[in-house]
């Protein structure tokens, strides 16, 4: 099910995660070859991926909302 990216924040290993606005949080790493993602790069072209539409495999489970944990630096 696609859903449109809303947001982003980083994980605890300092990857970057988009906000999806069915409330599910998905990796969106960039690790080439395997993960090739230049836009979480910069702020600026993660603003321009806001709204874009990810597939989300959770809202096909029928899996709660995730929640964003705070991270210690």
């Amino acid at each position: 099910m696609n859903q449109p990216i809303t947001g982003f924040h980083k994980d605890e290993f300092d990857d970057w995660v988009a906000e999806l606005s069915c409330g599910h949080f998905q990796h969106v790493r960039h690790n080439p070859p395997w993960q090739n993602r230049p836009w979480v790069e910069t702020l600026e072209t993660r603003n321009e991926m806001l709204g874009h539409l990810l597939n989300c495999k959770k809202c096909e489970e029928g899996a709660p909302p995730d929640e964003k944990v705070q991270i210690r630096r």
